[in-house]
């Protein structure tokens, strides 16, 4: 073996007096916090619907919320393929493989199926 394979091995070996000094003072810096800058933390929220009276209803009033959030992501999600949609389409125009009235109508189409798409799931969350 050479010399300078010998002092790779000796660096990979050791570590730097800066890291092991850090990794003395991380968890007393942790400890010496006070506890009241802890205390500052937000609570957690009551679901839309309320506490409830038990455990088993708060449960339900947070499914409650969870479904509500997934409905807003659906509609979002069908906004999001109606606007792509419309914006392919429009862009078909100018290569001329679609025409203006093609493009008024899938706007108009997506359109309705969006406010049919929001009507029934604002229905849906009301059987809940």
């Amino acid at each position: 073996m050479n010399a300078s394979t010998t002092h790779r091995a000796d660096v990979r070996t050791t570590a730097r007096p800066s890291v092991r000094i850090a990794a003395v003072l991380a968890p007393l810096g942790i400890a010496a916090t006070p506890a009241a800058s802890w205390a500052a933390l937000p609570t957690m929220e009551d679901p839309s619907r309320g506490a409830g009276t038990g455990i088993m209803q708060t449960i339900q009033n947070y499914g409650y919320d969870i479904v509500l959030l997934v409905a807003l992501l659906v509609v979002a999600s069908m906004f999001v393929g109606v606007s792509y949609h419309a914006y392919t389409r429009y862009s078909e125009i100018h290569t001329g493989r679609a025409t203006w009235g093609q493009f008024g109508l899938s706007v108009a189409v997506g359109a309705l199926l969006l406010v049919v798409g929001i009507w029934l799931l604002t229905k849906a969350t009301g059987v809940l």
